[in-house]
């Protein structure tokens, strides 16, 4: 069972260039600056959008970036996408211009759901950002869980 009080907190994201992606996110996605941690050689810069949090580290360390593939990387271990919902696909896509790289989509689902659509793209620093419209759960599913929380 889950414990009392446990709540969604944020995503850690490592930035080649932690303004490029403030901006990116705050210019894009609509977050704002919540609050600069001062390290004294570096900061954490953490982004607020509702209950949602991002957390920018200055990149470090000396693993070679990898840029990922259509829908992000598949290694276990590693983060797939960020993923976001909007009410247009195709008009975010044209606001956001040339500001990053579609990797995959824009992918209509309508076999699955009517009027659900995804696209797939770039963030500055490689991470791959899932934007969708139409999702909507199976009502079907409760949300409740079994006697072991699972």
């Amino acid at each position: 069972m889950a414990p009392t009080g446990l709540r969604w907190s944020h995503v850690g994201l490592n930035c080649t260039d932690q303004k490029t992606t403030e901006e990116f996110y705050t210019r894009y996605f609509g977050f704002s600056r919540a609050r600069v941690v001062n390290l004294g050689d570096s900061e954490i810069v953490f982004l607020r959008r509702g209950d949602a949090y991002l957390e920018l580290f200055a990149a470090g360390g000396t693993e070679p970036a990898r840029p990922a593939h259509d829908d992000g990387p598949q290694a276990p271990g590693r983060m797939r996408h960020l993923a976001f919902q909007i009410d247009d696909v195709d008009a975010f896509l044209a606001g956001l211009g040339d500001a990053a790289e579609v990797t995959l989509g824009p992918l209509d689902f309508d076999d699955f759901i009517c009027g659900w659509r995804t696209v797939w793209l770039r963030d500055p620093d490689g991470v791959i950002v899932e934007v969708s419209q139409g999702y909507e759960d199976d009502r079907s599913h409760d949300g409740s869980h079994d006697k072991d929380g699972a």
